[in-house]
Formats: structure tokens, sequence, C-alpha cells
């Protein structure tokens, strides 16, 4: 009997049941990974059930169990359109007994709060950017410990949002005003970290018990000016005529010598387990002339869409897109029990 696999992620709307999300798998800017994640289930020989969540969490409760499934496969980065309440979702499989894919909902927790993720880092001596949170309602100030240029960014959010050319502040009144901005506009607390010069790479590693780091990938800023600040703004990411205005192109890192690549995954396995991570993910790394590596953010259940940064890494170690996913269904199959 096959393993029976229940695919579950997020839409910006409620469906009814029995919904077959054919247009949605359909749309190559739309639902992509959960199509590419779908195709490779499928092909792999699993037997798939396929189930969204917006706004309320009962179908979840519904679909376990009418279908008993012997796994959740999690895609959900949201929950009512937040970021923030992913880890919620994994906590509800959790209390109903369902092994699921990915990140445990401690470790969700813990990567998607910046500042308690660099504390633990740094604890276990991994080095981190300097930094300083800001809570809303709360005095806001420029502490000596920080050194300027900092860049500012929302505490707990992802994929770049709320950061653009304006995060980089160089001057203590920029500095309040973008803090103010993240208070403000977008209602959420915000960090100011010190801004690290030097080589964006993006490695991700796959894993339970024995770890892989994966070939490195490159964030190439192309033609951007000497002296604007290169970071992976929103824009930067996902603006694809921003992108090729700017010549900003992601592949796989140009020549890394074999002592600063041993370094480099050494720092990334002792993050990976200091933050109790036992499936896939990827770190943001600044890389300096002098070879200090340096972790920027944690993504735990970074996107796994075939054609994204982690799969392609997987893909050029030897690693096919069906296989990687058999891989991560079965490290949530050995957490079972």
């Amino acid at each position: 009997m096959p393993t029976r696999v229940l695919m579950l992620f997020d839409l910006p709307y409620a469906v009814k049941p029995g919904y077959d999300y054919a247009e949605e798998l359909a749309n190559p800017d739309g639902s992509y990974t959960e199509n590419d994640v779908n195709r490779a289930l499928l092909e792999c020989g699993y037997e798939v059930h396929k189930l969204s969540l917006f706004d309320d969490v009962r179908p979840l409760l519904d679909a376990v169990r009418e279908l008993a499934p012997d796994v959740i496969f999690n895609l959900c980065d949201t929950f009512r359109g937040a970021p923030q309440w992913d880890k919620n979702i994994v906590a509800t499989a959790e209390l109903l007994g369902v092994p699921c894919t990915g990140a445990s909902s401690g470790a969700l927790f813990l990567c998607n709060d910046k500042a308690l993720c660099k504390k633990i880092l740094r604890f276990h001596r991994v080095r981190v950017p300097r930094f300083h949170t800001y809570y809303r309602r709360h005095r806001v100030y420029l502490p000596k410990t920080l050194k300027l240029p900092c860049i500012v960014k929302p505490l707990t959010e992802e994929a770049s949002r709320g950061i653009s050319q304006a995060s980089v502040v160089d001057d203590e009144a920029s500095f309040v005003a973008r803090i103010a901005m993240i208070h403000e506009r977008m209602n959420l607390d915000a960090i100011a970290e010190e801004y690290i010069e030097g080589r964006e790479l993006y490695v991700s590693i796959v894993g339970d018990r024995a770890l892989r780091v994966l070939p490195a990938r490159e964030l190439s800023f192309g033609q951007m000016d000497e002296d604007e600040p290169r970071i992976a703004t929103y824009k930067a990411k996902w603006d694809a005529a921003y992108r090729k205005k700017w010549g900003i192109r992601n592949h796989f890192a140009n020549t890394i010598e074999p002592e600063l690549q041993t370094h480099i995954e050494d720092v990334c396995k002792r993050a990976y387990r200091a933050l109790n991570i036992r499936s896939y993910a990827r770190f943001d790394l600044r890389v300096t002339a002098g070879g200090n590596v340096y972790v920027i953010e944690p993504n735990a259940n970074p996107c796994i869409a075939k054609d994204d940064e982690l799969a392609q890494s997987a893909l050029k170690a030897g690693i096919k897109y069906p296989a990687l996913i058999k891989k991560v269904v079965n490290q949530a199959l050995r957490r079972k029990g």
C-alpha cells in the first residue's frame, strides 16, 4: 500500500471541500512550488492528497481524521497572510501526531525571530553581525555597541519584505526614521544590524542525522554603482525588470578556496544543529574579503521549488528533484512515533 501524503499549502483565499486546485497548479506565477512537489510525489509513487489553508485550521483537522495520512508534506508559509504563523500550522500537525516534513514548530519559531536566532548562534560561536532589537512603543536610539552603516529590517518578516536600498542607513537620523517606518507603516518590530561588506552566498543543507552541505549559490549585483549597498532587497530578489536593469543574478558561487569552503561548511553545520533543524534549510551568508563568514539569515523550510536555490544546489550535487522530495518525506517518516 503506497504511503499516503497530505500536501499542505497556503492560499490567499478559502476554497470549498473537494476543490481540485487545477487552476492554481497550472499557474506558472502562482503555486509553482506546489505543482513541482505534487508531480515529484506522484513520480515517487505516493498517494497524494492536496489541502490548502487560509484563515481556518479546521480543514486540516478534518483531513487528518478522514484521510489518516502517513505524513504531511508541509508547504504552508503563511496563515491569514502572516508568515509568523507558519509554525502554528506545524504545531497543530505535531499535536495531531502526524509526521510533518521540514522544520519543527520550535525550529521555525527560532528562525522567524531574527534577534533570538542570532543570540543562539552567537552563543554557539557562529559569527553574526552586531545587532539591536527595537520593539514597538519602546524608545528608539542608536546604541554605542553598533557601528554605522547598519541595515534596518522587520524583526519577523521573510522573503526580504520591508527591505530596500533605504534600509541601509549611515547616520542617526536615517537610522531612527527607518525604524519608525517599520513600526508605524508596517506595524512590526524592527532589528538593526551592522552592514557586512562581502559576497552574498546561499548555502543549503539537507539531513537529519548525517548532514550534507550542498554547493553554494551566489547573488551577484552586476552593474550597481559601487557606492550603492549591495543587499538582497525585495526588488533584487523578486522584481525581474529591476534585476535585469542592474544585472543582478543568482548563480553557482565563483571559485571558493578549499580552506574557505571547509570553513563555510563548518559554520553552516554548527548553525543548523544549534537551531535544531532536522530536514532542510538554507543559510544566507556574507563572506568578507578576509574570509570571515557571517550568518545573516537562517531559512528553515526555504522554497523547495525545482528551480529555486535548494533544489538547484541538490541537483548540482547529484540529487535529482524526485530523490530530494523522497529524502524529505523519509526524514519526516523517521520521526513518526
